[in-house]
C-alpha cells in the first residue's frame, strides 16, 4: 500500500499497517510524519539536501523534517541510529570529495565506476572546463541583486565550450556532448529568466529545487548576486549548504560555479552566518587547487 501523508492520516489508515516506509523523509514535516503513525516508521532520505517549504512559525523544533529531528544536526545517519549509505554512484571522486568534506563530514565516498567517468577537453576549451571536479570562475560586477547579466554571458561561454567537448561515461564509452548533459542552475527566477533568453534553446535551465533528483555530466552554477548587500534575502538562502549541495552534486564530471568574488565577503554576525561564509570560501579554495587529472592521467 503507498500513498501521501493525507492516505495514512486518513483514521480508517493510522497503525494499520507493521512497517510504514517515509521516502524522502527530509521533505515530510514532523507534524506529517505523527499524523502518519504506525507500528514501526523507516526514514529514507538525505537531510543534507532541500527541506520542504514551510509558512508560519513552528517553535520548539516543530518545522523541522521527521528525519532532522531524527538526527539532531548530525550530518549522517549515526551507527546507533540507521544506516548511512555512503557510496555515491554519480560523482566523479575529485566532486565527491568536496561534497564529502564539506556536507557529510568526510564520509561521502565515490563508487569506484565513478573514476572512469570525465570530460575530455580540446586545446581550446573554456578555461574553466576541466576533466572532473569542482571550478571557480569569478565575474566581477556590482549592484545586481537577483540577475547578473555578466554572468549570463559567461554561462553562455562555458555552455557553448562544453557542448563542443566529449564525454567519457562510467562504463569507459566516449561520445560527443550535447546539451542535455549540461543542466544551468541559479537561485532565483529572474536569472533562471535571463539566462533563457540568452542560452540557447535546449538548454536545461532552472532552480535549484527543480533539478533536485536530477543529474548530468556537468552543472554550471550562477550565483548572480554582486555582493553581501545586494542579496535581496539573508545570507541564508544564497549561500545555504543545502541548496549549494544540491546544485553542484547533480554533476557526475564537473560543477562549475560563476559567481562575484564580492559573495565571499560576508561579515559574519553569527556562527551560523560564519558557518555559511565558510562552506562558500572552501568551495571556491578547493576550485582554486589542482586542475585535477589530465586525459593522459586518466589513460
Amino acid at each position: 500500500m503507498g500513498g501521501t501523508a493525507w492516505l495514512f492520516a486518513r483514521e480508517e489508515s493510522r497503525a494499520s499497517r507493521d512497517v510504514l516506509f517515509v521516502d524522502e523523509a527530509g521533505q515530510v514535516s514532523l507534524g506529517n510524519l505523527v499524523a502518519t503513525a504506525a507500528k514501526s516508521v523507516v526514514l529514507v532520505g538525505d537531510q543534507m539536501q532541500l527541506a520542504q517549504p514551510i509558512q508560519g512559525a513552528h517553535p520548539g523544533g516543530s518545522g523541522a523534517s521527521g528525519l532532522d529531528h531524527l538526527l539532531e544536526g548530525f550530518p549522517v545517519v549515526p551507527q546507533e541510529r540507521g544506516i548511512f549509505l555512503s557510496r555515491t554512484w554519480r560523482m566523479h571522486p575529485n566532486l565527491c570529495s568536496f561534497v564529502s568534506d564539506a556536507v557529510y563530514g568526510g564520509q561521502l565516498r565515490a563508487e569506484a565506476g565513478c573514476a572512469v567517468q570525465r570530460l575530455v577537453l580540446l586545446a581550446d576549451a573554456h578555461p574553466a572546463l576541466k576533466p572532473a571536479g569542482l571550478s571557480f570562475v569569478p565575474v566581477t560586477h556590482q549592484g545586481c541583486r537577483q540577475k547578473s547579466e555578466e554572468e549570463a554571458s559567461i554561462v553562455r561561454e562555458i555552455l557553448a565550450s562544453l557542448v563542443g567537448q566529449r564525454v567519457v561515461d562510467r562504463k569507459g564509452r566516449e561520445r560527443a556532448m550535447t546539451l542535455d548533459d549540461v543542466l544551468v542552475v541559479a537561485p532565483y527566477n529572474m536569472q533562471v529568466n535571463l539566462l533563457r533568453q540568452r542560452l540557447p534553446d535546449g538548454a536545461r535551465v532552472g532552480t535549484v529545487d527543480r533539478f533536485q533528483g536530477q543529474e548530468a555530466e556537468a552543472v554550471i552554477v550562477s550565483m548572480a548576486t554582486s555582493g553581501v548587500d545586494d542579496m535581496p534575502r539573508d545570507a541564508a538562502f544564497l549561500l545555504s549548504r543545502n541548496r549549494f549541495n544540491v546544485a553542484i552534486s547533480r554533476a557526475r564530471c564537473l560543477a562549475v560555479v560563476v559567481a562575484s568574488p564580492g559573495a565571499l565577503d560576508l561579515v559574519a554576525g553569527s556562527v551560523d552566518e560564519m558557518r555559511l561564509a565558510n562552506l562558500f570560501c572552501w568551495a571556491a579554495e578547493h576550485a582554486a587547487g589542482p586542475r585535477g587529472p589530465t586525459v593522459q592521467d586518466m589513460r
